[in-house]
């Protein structure tokens, strides 16, 4: 342990560079995101994310959507706790027999008009979940799904981008 300790006051701090944002392309992908959720509902888009049975490595980049770096919310996107309040679905992972009923009462739970998003690989065809016995197929088996988001996982830009997408052919 003294080793450790150290070893470790001798390297300094571990810090990196923080990923560079890119502003300019978030910005202007979120701006409309916002502009057009207001024009199509009257108000700021609410999603609700649901965990169907992931690895975790989605809800990450969906946390990231929302950390200081990205910070959608600024921009009228904003994460919900009841599926009562929300517009959107936010699905990732396959759909576990666990969570199956959870999630078809959270669908039935959530007003008009509703979009279903699977986000990743694993919600879109299993990934690499895909032959497990705990596992009941994905999204598309289960609930109608209005766009599929590929990536494992996708990054926090293409998420905005395909929410973005999801209110410009919802039109």
């Amino acid at each position: 342990m003294r080793s450790f300790l150290l070893d470790a006051l001798r390297k300094g701090k571990a810090t990196i560079k923080p990923p560079a944002p890119g502003t300019d392309a978030l910005e202007e992908i979120a701006r409309a995101l916002g502009e057009r959720a207001r024009q199509r509902l009257g108000r700021s888009l609410a999603i609700r994310e649901i965990d169907a049975g992931s690895c975790n490595g989605c809800e990450l980049e969906i946390h990231a959507v929302n950390n200081p770096v990205y910070d959608v919310e600024r921009f009228g996107l904003k994460f919900v706790a009841s599926p009562r309040h929300a517009d959107v679905l936010l699905v990732t992972g396959p759909v576990t027999w666990n969570m199956r009923e959870a999630l078809l009462r959270t669908y039935n739970a959530t007003p008009e008009p509703k979009w279903v998003v699977a986000l990743g690989d694993c919600a879109t065809n299993c990934g690499v979940f895909a032959g497990s016995p705990a596992v009941v197929g994905p999204l598309a088996d289960v609930l109608p799904v209005d766009l599929h988001v590929l990536g494992c996982p996708p990054p926090p830009i293409e998420i905005v981008k395909a929410l973005l997408a999801l209110m410009e052919t919802q039109a």
